[in-house]
């Protein structure tokens, strides 16, 4: 039986309450992985949305030429400027100031802004080779395809990775053509959470929520201007932001993406139906947390 994402899932599957979080570190430590020369602003979107959702303190780790700009268009963030390849993209050799990192963290995100390719795919596995059972991990864009033949190492984060294919992005991960994933959403999703022992969350007009133990939860977007560059990774930088506050990942990405598409269809009545910014959900995800925001 698959369940709606709606209000009544969002009663029944509460956030951790923040009432006794006496400092920023109790409100959980966000770090963000990612962009490149030719992509700097995706981390300021996922960044940003991190904080919004209420995560404490976030830190933004990507190449160096972009690093201090990114840290004056989030201010509240503190920078890791990262080594970069000929072409831009995050280097290998990032692994190793990543990792000490990455352990001071409760919630890794991983890949906005990134490029797939075989650099991406070894810097993956590398970052994903300790497992902790007090940190989550969001896999994104470039990172989660980077996955596709690490199924066994995902498994080892026992339930605490979630993965945020769009359709394109789950073929290459599970090696399908897109329509088999198009004809059967939920079967793709079902098999790949049981395969990967992590979360699923397949994005689409119609997102499509699957955890390890083989539950089906699914929500009704409806809502194309969410069709744009930067939404994803808006999406991911909430996900991390709710699961640094403490919520299971099944939890946090099933609030993600109902308050993800909720500011989605009230930009699309204010703006109109296209033509809104990634960067306009920003300011609307507090309001949906704490309910001062009627949804349409």
């Amino acid at each position: 039986m698959t369940a709606r994402i709606d209000r009544s899932w969002l009663e029944a599957h509460p956030l951790p309450s923040l009432d006794d979080a006496q400092d920023k570190d109790g409100r959980g430590r966000v770090l963000v992985v990612g962009g490149a020369e030719f992509v700097p602003g995706a981390l300021r979107l996922t960044g940003e949305a991190a904080l919004r959702a209420g995560a404490g303190k976030l830190q933004l780790a990507t190449v160096g030429s972009t690093a201090t700009a990114l840290g004056v268009l989030v201010p509240e963030a503190a920078m890791i400027a990262l080594p970069a390849d000929e072409n831009g993209e995050i280097a290998l050799e990032a692994a190793d100031i990543l990792v000490e990192r990455i352990r001071r963290c409760d919630t890794l995100v991983l890949g906005p802004g990134m490029t797939a390719g075989e650099r991406t795919d070894v810097l993956v596995a590398r970052l994903l080779a300790e497992p902790d059972a007090a940190r989550s991990i969001v896999l994104d864009a470039a990172a989660l395809t980077s996955a596709r033949d690490l199924a066994a190492q995902v498994a080892r984060h026992d339930g605490r990775v979630v993965l945020t294919p769009h359709h394109g992005e789950m073929a290459r991960l599970a090696g399908l053509d897109i329509g088999q994933v198009k004809a059967d959403p939920e079967g793709v999703a079902r098999e790949m959470a049981r395969r990967y022992r992590c979360v699923i969350l397949l994005k689409g007009g119609s997102t499509v929520l699957a955890t390890p133990e083989g539950g089906l939860h699914r929500f009704e977007a409806g809502c194309i201007g969410l069709a744009t560059s930067g939404s994803g990774d808006v999406l991911a930088g909430i996900l991390g932001g709710l699961c640094a506050r403490g919520a299971r990942p099944a939890t946090a990405a099933g609030w993600a993406c109902w308050l993800h598409g909720s500011a989605g269809r009230i930009l699309s009545e204010r703006i109109g139906t296209v033509g809104f910014l990634a960067r306009d959900l920003l300011e609307l995800i507090p309001q949906l947390l704490h309910g001062k925001m009627r949804t349409p």
